[in-house]
């Protein structure tokens, strides 16, 4: 018995010591991949010994055929001034003024211009707008502070911003600030509008079809797309309501709301002002966007109607404002930025040329960003190609592009910053620099609030590290805002000093007149010398 006993004891350490053996070498095995699924590297030596499984091979962006940007931007110019220089005899904008006697709708909040914004900061550091625009960035922060007309803001994005997560809480930030109200532009028909908070949408007779899926739309509606990413073709009776809700502030702050559609052969186009005012439009067939624009006291719920089949009726959807900024959400799921290509230059043109939008803000890249791959080149390319096109179809804004957000991926060692965030950042700035674009980093925003651990630990984030939520966004939206009133109180500096420069140049002159005055008036009298010569 004892002699069996130490046999199966000396097999039993031989056993333990070839396991750890075994183990050991599995830990130094990479990687694997098996039947699609991914398996992580067994090593019982973390703690010791660490690898670097980044891949090597593949750390250049490379687009598939699909996501290359092939873009003329002759061929754009010239689509744009094409529809320029066509002779239109039918009315692009219709008006229906509700009370005009009592109520003045293009006012908003008035802002004196002494008043700076106030300096105390909702994020906790400030990260500034990096100018590269050649001044048009400070002409939009002089706007901002100064205008005495609405101030329109196009915000262009992915899945990052959809449902306006982030631009309704930058809308209410800039809206406290320098005046005005509403939600800004609404869709005419989405199967998305339910995940929308800011706006309550319904609507039935429309079929809707989306950009990034616009090869099963009709071949006729294939190049009618705006940067919305939506196009909606009415049947007969197609309608749709809006209605503001108590979401953020000033949201019911509205007086305006401007609708937008195509309408090739004639129509009949009735409204619903607040379930209780009427009116009918009779609309003469053209190519051309047409515009409606409703004022009211206040616009609580509006309902579009097609009273009546017209063929080709084309709608894009409506914008709600009440002076001062408005903020337009186009936010378009899984879009890397290549679906603007997509959008028709003449329809952005005629729509931005019915609203004039001051800044465009380009928010891309969280679909292009990939763990292990560190060289963006060819889409930094794509990026300029993206801001030419929006001086193209939208002449006189300034562009904006947002830095790629912070991501963190599962590594072996738990959730870590994605390696690849520094290398997009740098690819963007450097993009922008080339441009002409102003540039700001979402991730260095994301991080002054502890980076994307701390906001899924707080509940900012989804469970993926990647798509921030409504108290996410507000974070993010609060920082950018810091930055827009950075630049607002430059912008006041800047104007302080010119006028400070206005009144020294104007002493000098009145010094100077009153010694001439003084010296061919009273010849014989000592002169004096001019004050503020000496």
């Amino acid at each position: 018995m004892n002699k069996l006993g130490e046999d199966y004891a000396s097999k039993g350490w031989l056993a333990v010591v070839a396991l750890i053996a075994v183990l050991v070498a599995v830990g130094f095995i990479p990687p694997q991949s098996i039947g699609g699924v991914k398996l992580r590297r067994a090593n019982i030596l973390s703690d010791l010994v660490s690898f670097d499984d980044a891949p090597v091979a593949n750390t250049v962006f490379e687009p598939s055929d699909d996501e290359e940007f092939r873009i003329d931007m002759d061929s754009v110019a010239e689509c744009i001034v094409a529809v320029d220089t066509m002779p239109r005899a039918a009315q692009i904008v219709y008006e229906w003024r509700s009370a005009p006697d009592t109520v003045e709708y293009e006012s908003y909040v008035a802002r004196e211009p002494s008043v700076v914004p106030d300096s105390v900061r909702r994020s906790p550091a400030l990260v500034p707008i990096e100018d590269f625009s050649d001044g048009r960035m400070e002409a939009f922060f002089d706007t901002l502070l100064y205008a005495r007309r609405p101030v329109r803001i196009a915000f262009l994005g992915d899945s990052f911003v959809e449902g306006d997560i982030l631009t309704a809480d930058l809308r209410e930030c800039l809206q406290q600030t320098y005046g005005g109200g509403g939600t800004g532009f609404a869709p005419m028909a989405s199967p998305l509008t339910a995940f929308r908070r800011s706006v309550k949408t319904q609507s039935k007779g429309w079929t809707s079809y989306n950009i990034m899926q616009r090869k099963n739309a009709p071949e006729a509606l294939r190049n009618r797309f705006f940067v919305s990413g939506w196009v909606c073709q009415a049947s007969a009776g197609a309608s749709t309501s809006w209605a503001c809700t108590d979401f953020r502030e000033y949201l019911d702050s509205c007086h305006v709301a401007r609708m937008f559609f195509i309408s090739p052969s004639d129509s009949r186009i009735e409204l619903t002002l607040n379930d209780s005012l009427h009116n009918t439009f009779d609309v003469e067939g053209d190519e051309a966007v047409r515009e409606i624009v409703v004022s009211a006291p206040q616009i609580r719920m509006l309902s579009f109607r097609v009273a009546e089949e017209s063929k080709g009726f084309i709608g894009y959807g409506a914008l709600f404002e009440g002076g001062g900024v408005s903020v337009d959400n186009y936010s378009i799921r899984s879009n890397n930025g290549r679906a603007l290509f997509w959008t028709n230059p003449s329809v952005d043109a005629q729509i931005h040329a019915l609203l004039q939008y001051d800044l465009v803000v380009l928010q891309y890249g969280l679909n292009i960003m990939q763990q292990g791959v560190s060289v963006y080149d060819k889409y930094g390319a794509q990026i300029e190609q993206m801001i030419a096109f929006v001086h193209e179809c939208f002449p006189g804004a300034a562009v904006l592009l947002l830095g790629v957000s912070d991501r963190s991926v599962n590594t072996e060692n738990g959730f870590e910053p994605m390696d690849a965030i520094p290398y997009l950042t740098a690819c963007q700035r450097a993009a922008a620099e080339r441009a002409g674009a102003a540039f700001w980093s979402v991730a260095d925003a994301m991080q002054t609030w502890g980076g994307m651990e701390t906001f899924v630990r707080n509940g900012w984030a989804g469970k993926d590290y990647t798509h921030i939520n409504y108290a996410g966004g507000r974070r993010v939206a609060w920082s950018l805002a810091d930055a827009f009133h950075a630049g607002t109180r430059a912008a006041f500096e800047r104007e302080e000093e010119r006028r400070s420069r206005t009144v020294v140049q104007e002493n000098v002159l009145d010094s100077l007149q009153y010694g001439r005055i003084r010296q061919t008036l009273l010849p014989d009298l000592v002169p004096e010398r001019a004050v503020g010569l000496e």
